[in-house]
């Protein structure tokens, strides 16, 4: 047999030894970071049909999910195959769909406001120029300052026409190619994704009974019920979370449009896809929407400007309140406090992707750090503590007769899935 003390030195060695080696490859890799940083954005532009084709599938696993039932109920069980293949049909029909009437709403809206904006500028600018004079003719000072503002940005602009307009023009041309080029390339990615989520939609169950093989045959049972655990807590999360927002979204966006149409402006239809669209966004979405909109009125009509920004403030207060509340419910268990870090964080990272997933991807780290946090203070003889937590801070986790202490059962001890949430 071995002695311990020699098996005490053989640990100590192979723990020198790797200690040596982890710091090495680090070394190597803070040496090569640049040329690390560059190759994983090559892989990930190569990556790009399969991560649409991933979020799309997953976007629309649930519909799928329910036409299949749907489909076996009508069949009685007889067809599955076809049942899963009219599933998947519909729900990418219906992607499809949706996608075209978007932008067969926007792009003409779009087209449209541009040209009203280039015919009615001028006259607009000639107009308020002499309204401001009118609101400054008492304060001739600052008139003068006015008008000698004024005069040099119109003058600019002449000189910029007659002498700078074909430099400028080939630096616009060249500008827009290439923001053609990159949305033609984002064309291609999304139909290639779209391609891509067929293929994972229909191949879905035996892609989940692969992981739960490779997770049980690499871990052992212990992390295999945390790691599901966890999994099954992200797609609540973030399933939740995108069904909720895009169906509150489309909500606000058709109540948005009605409203605009009523109140007659102009381009209500691109109003309401871009309200509803950057309604999706926590907290700041409605701000990020409105200001684009309320300019676009600005120029065409001032009281239409006010009117609209009245609008939107009663329609995010209602969604706030009302609408959101009852389809969202609790979906990510976070304060407003955590939503708003989460969004500031994420968005300064990722910008407005980063503003999107920030909510739901914060609240799954935030589950975790609990989960850690309460399995060490049980771990420690500790568990008291998350009673007194919990009945301090979230008594509406506890039934109004309260039972004994002695009476708490282990599951009551658990953690929540999520922490209650006082805002939408």
């Amino acid at each position: 047999m071995k002695k311990p003390e020699n098996q005490k030195y053989v640990k100590l060695g192979i723990t020198g030894v790797a200690v040596v080696a982890i710091s090495l490859l680090l070394y190597f890799l803070m040496l090569r970071i640049e040329e690390i940083a560059t190759l994983f954005t090559t892989i990930m532009t190569i990556l790009q049909p399969f991560l649409y084709g991933a979020v799309i599938a997953y976007l629309l696993a649930p519909l799928c999910k329910k036409l299949e039932k749907t489909f076996e109920n009508l069949f009685q069980g007889k067809k599955p195959k076809l049942a899963e293949g009219l599933s998947i049909f519909i729900s990418i029909l219906f992607a499809v769909l949706v996608l075209v009437a978007v932008f067969l709403l926007v792009i003409p809206q779009v087209w449209k406001s541009i040209t009203g904006i280039a015919e009615v500028l001028p006259d607009q600018l000639k107009t308020a120029n002499e309204k401001i004079n009118a609101l400054l003719e008492k304060q001739p000072q600052i008139r003068d300052w006015w008008n000698e503002y004024f005069n040099d940005i119109t003058g600019q602009f002449d000189e910029w026409w007659k002498a700078g307009f074909f430099p400028k023009a080939q630096e616009i041309f060249t500008g827009f190619a290439t923001k053609v080029a990159g949305v033609l390339a984002v064309l291609k990615n999304g139909l290639l994704g779209l391609i891509i989520s067929v293929y994972l939609l229909t191949k879905r169950k035996q892609f989940a009974a692969q992981a739960k093989l490779i997770l049980r045959g690499t871990c052992n049972a212990q992390w295999v019920g945390l790691i599901e655990r966890e999994i099954r807590f992200i797609d609540k999360m973030f399933n939740g979370f995108f069904m909720g927002k895009l169906l509150d979204s489309a909500i606000i966006g058709m109540i948005c449009f009605i409203g605009c149409v009523i109140m007659q402006f102009s381009s209500s239809a691109l109003i309401a896809v871009v309200v509803g669209i950057t309604n999706i966004i926590p907290f700041f979405g409605p701000l990020i929407g409105a200001v684009p909109c309320a300019i676009l009125l600005l120029l065409e009509n001032p009281m239409h400007c006010l009117m609209f920004i009245i609008f939107i403030v009663v329609l995010q207060q209602v969604d706030g309140n009302f609408i959101g509340p009852k389809i969202l419910g609790d979906s990510t268990g976070l304060s407003s406090f955590w939503v708003m870090f989460s969004i500031l964080v994420f968005g300064g990272l990722w910008g407005i992707l980063g503003m999107i997933v920030g909510v739901p991807l914060f609240a799954v780290i935030y589950d975790i750090i609990r989960h850690f946090i309460y399995s060490g203070l049980k771990k420690h003889q500790q568990g008291e503590l998350i009673q007194e937590y919990l009945k301090e801070w979230h008594p509406e986790l506890f039934p109004s007769t309260e039972p004994s202490p002695e009476k708490i059962t282990e599951e009551q001890s658990e953690v929540p899935t999520s922490e209650p949430d006082n805002t939408n």
